[in-house]
């Protein structure tokens, strides 16, 4: 009798189910000793919006941008940009066009209620918006 299987090919198996996992084990001492403002996994969304009067105007972010805390002092870091070039590129700005981006920051603590956008570079001519109310949702629309 002659094997119907290709030398490639193997029987079948049988599937045999996996053994539970158990859960990890974290120690409640840890857990308390982390400050619970420090335990988020949201994001600050801010859309800026840029009206360029001039001719070839030429805009960029700084990886040194910051959201910060005017009762506190936290400083949130930008993760990420959008439409807008990272320094040292730049993005040129039609004329006489308002020009649309989006920054992304890590979350500012629960208790702030106002705070800052601060390009911190020692250049003149950084993007600086004060003063800038908290809102539930985390999501603002400026113009710098």
């Amino acid at each position: 009798m002659k094997s119907t299987l290709s030398p490639t090919s193997k029987p079948k198996e049988t599937i045999k189910e996996t053994p539970a996992k158990e859960s990890p084990v974290i120690d409640t001492s840890l857990l308390a000793a982390i400050d619970p403002q420090t335990l988020t996994d949201s994001y600050i969304y801010v859309h800026c919006y840029f009206e360029n009067e001039w001719k070839d105007a030429l805009v960029r972010i700084w990886k040194t941008t910051f959201l910060i805390d005017r009762a506190g002092g936290t400083k949130s870091p930008l993760i990420h940009a959008e439409n807008i070039s990272i320094a040292p590129l730049w993005t040129l700005i039609p004329d006489n066009k308002t020009h649309t981006f989006l920054l992304i920051f890590e979350a500012l603590p629960k208790s702030c209620r106002h705070f800052d956008l601060v390009e911190q570079i020692t250049l003149p001519g950084g993007f600086h918006v004060t003063n800038i109310p908290r809102n539930q949702q985390d999501v603002y629309h400026i113009e710098v």
